[in-house]
């Protein structure tokens, strides 16, 4: 079959953090894709604002460069997808690896492979795609690069890869610096053997196959991922497999369920570098950008009029985790930060807090996030959305909160299924590496949450690394009280495992919570009286209703209090007058700790300015009454 030289596609897949967007940026750079006056940001492909904050990949983003072979050769265009590394947003990853025919498996040279490593490669292998290994961060004092090349090893041997995938190559680099090489440096050193990434690409043009077409075949392209703009509305990213696609041609769409239309292709671009630039023609292989069909989706098809031929619908893993998003129902809703109506009203003047706009904005998620279910409940201003985990759901929480939206967020579910007449649930693999004092500690936090060790090794380092079987329910929560109990020095990453019968009940949250009895605004005077009862999450001046949660109980059950009392002015000379009390510093939660800290009882309250925790029934007799119904049958 005939194939294009002048083009090659690859995916860059990776564990959080171990650098592919680093190593991205550095072969843009040594590619010639800017100009030398060209203000330069670090992590250039994590352009969305949530990603440069949490430092991770969110979305698949692609870009093109433009390498030169030194031996004088016509230029070849490298398409590179970026891929997220977290296996929460795996349904970008299934798009990315649909787009490329060659993965780039970047390894960190002292961690080696972790969870989401497994999870990716595995996507990757069972696509039967050739894989390049990279060693990056060979430059890290505890770098163990001899180690981390076998744990690959035995990962491709685990994942069941022949023996040609089994074949890899090996490229050590130090993406940061921009230098890669074919011979493994010391541990802990630069390669010194080479002062460019000249090996990586040689090693990429080597191995990543070329794309094949048919001469005689019509076109076909897939959509493999959505974008807008202002003036053209509605992108798709595709990738052409067959024939011609060109500016102003009139093709068949085949649509989701089947039915066929034909459009116009209004406009076409390709990706140079960071940007899509006009163009009139793309072929076999290119990936490419079309505008003028406002209602395509991602998995649909393009073909030719004549011979309309739908590819395959991306399909992606079942969704693990739900959790219930509604309209905000508190007494502050609309009202700002503080509470108080007056003094926010600037702020609140594009508030979204009506059922029809949350729905509208589901709906559009839903368009570009092909791992995300949305589902009705018995409530008309509440819905169900299902995804692969809880940091997905937390970031598209965080992004609507950004967008203006007030919402009320129910403690995330996981997502059962029924086999054979038995209710099954996700359970995850979770590695962990702590010190070995920390050891006990892990164990135990993982035995109350019915977690079953599978594995433990011991480097010699002073770190020791476990791996669990744990159902999914178990970790939600988990996080907080791991970091608190491991003084902040453990690692825990997990990655989806399947379905296992459901475990039984499992108690996580020991300590009840502190529910303010009024509502008011909170006084230091109440906040002194009420640190030895538990830890507060409210700071002086804040507003606060009854129901709303101000802390966590030092005992198991929840506590009704007034934290909006106030020391009462006399005339008379107190005993304890010239005592002074501190405020302790209440202990401030992110939405993912908010999330984590819900009973079933309880919900999260998301407004632009504030993240609250309350109960779901705020008034307190009313509450006192289920509990005793519950109770007593």
């Amino acid at each position: 079959m005939p194939t294009r030289h002048d083009i090659r596609n690859v995916a860059i897949v990776a564990h959080v953090d171990h650098g592919k967007t680093t190593l991205v940026d550095a072969m843009l750079k040594q590619a010639g894709a800017f100009a030398a006056h060209q203000q330069l940001d670090d992590r250039m492909m994590d352009s969305n604002d949530l990603e440069r904050e949490k430092g991770i990949t969110i979305l698949a983003k692609n870009t093109a460069v433009k390498y030169h072979p030194k031996d004088g050769g016509d230029p070849i265009t490298i398409n590179i997808i970026d891929t997220p590394g977290h296996a929460d947003f795996g349904g970008e990853v299934e798009r990315g690896l649909s787009m490329v025919d060659a993965v780039v498996l970047l390894v960190d040279a002292s961690e080696g492979p972790l969870p989401q490593t497994r999870f990716v490669l595995r996507k990757a292998l069972q696509a039967r795609m050739p894989v390049i290994l990279c060693i990056n961060k060979t430059d890290r004092p505890d770098s163990r690069i001899d180690e981390v090349v076998n744990e690959t090893y035995d990962l491709f041997l685990d994942l069941d890869a022949d023996e040609d995938q089994i074949e890899f190559p090996i490229v050590y680099a130090c993406a940061r610096d921009g230098v890669a090489s074919l011979t493994k440096p010391q541990d802990g050193t630069v390669p010194a053997d080479s002062d460019s990434l000249e090996p990586f690409f040689s090693t990429l043009l080597e191995s990543v196959p070329a794309p094949e077409y048919d001469e005689s075949a019509p076109l076909q392209a897939h959509v493999t991922n959505l974008d807008a703009d202002n003036f053209l509305g509605r992108i798709a990213l595709l990738r052409v497999e067959q024939g011609e696609l060109r500016k102003g041609q009139t093709v068949a769409w085949i649509k989701r369920d089947g039915s066929i239309s034909n459009v116009r292709i209004t406009e076409l671009m390709m990706t140079e570098a960071l940007t899509r630039k006009p163009a009139e023609m793309a072929g076999p292989g290119d990936i490419c950008a079309v505008a003028g069909i406002p209602d395509i989706m991602i998995g649909e098809t393009l073909a030719d009029p004549e011979n309309p031929v739908a590819l395959p619908l991306i399909s992606v893993d079942e969704p693990a985790i739900s959790m219930t998003i509604g309209t905000n129902t508190s007494p502050l809703v609309g009202r700002g930060g503080t509470g108080k109506g007056a003094d926010a009203k600037s702020a609140v003047k594009d508030r979204k807090v009506t059922a029809r706009q949350v729905k509208d904005r589901l709906d559009r998620e839903l368009i570009g996030n092909v791992s995300l279910r949305v589902l009705d409940t018995e409530r008309p201003d509440a819905w169900e959305v299902q995804g692969r985990g809880e940091l997905a759901l937390a970031i598209l929480v965080e992004q609507m909160r950004r967008e203006g939206f007030e919402l009320t967020i129910g403690k995330p579910q996981v997502v059962t299924q029924v086999v054979d007449g038995k209710v099954h649930e996700p359970v995850e693999r979770m590695t962990i590496d702590v010190p070995e004092e920390h050891m006990g500690a892990v164990t135990q936090l993982m035995g109350v949450r019915k977690g079953r060790m599978d594995n433990m090794s011991n480097h010699g380092s002073g770190w020791v690394r476990m791996e669990f079987v744990v159902p999914s329910r178990g970790l939600i929560g988990f996080r907080t009280e791991f970091l608190t109990n491991t003084r902040g020095t453990g690692i825990a990453h997990s990655i989806h495992e399947g379905h296992e019968p459901w475990f039984g009940p499992l108690v996580t949250r020991n300590n009840g919570s502190l529910v303010a009895d009024r509502s008011g605004a909170v006084t230091p005077f109440a906040m002194i009286n009420l640190q030895e009862r538990g830890v507060l999450f409210t700071e002086p001046g804040t507003e606060v209703y009854e129901g709303m949660i101000v802390g966590e109980n030092s005992r198991s059950d929840d506590m009704d209090v007034n934290i909006t009392k106030e020391k009462k002015l006399t005339n008379m000379r107190a005993a304890s007058a010239d005592n002074t009390e501190n405020v302790v510093p209440p202990r401030k939660l992110s939405l993912e700790q908010s999330l984590e800290f819900c009973r079933d009882d309880e919900c999260v309250e998301v407004t632009p300015e504030a993240v609250r925790i309350r109960k779901v029934n705020l008034d307190a007799r009313e509450r006192a009454r289920a509990a005793s119904r519950a109770k007593h049958g």
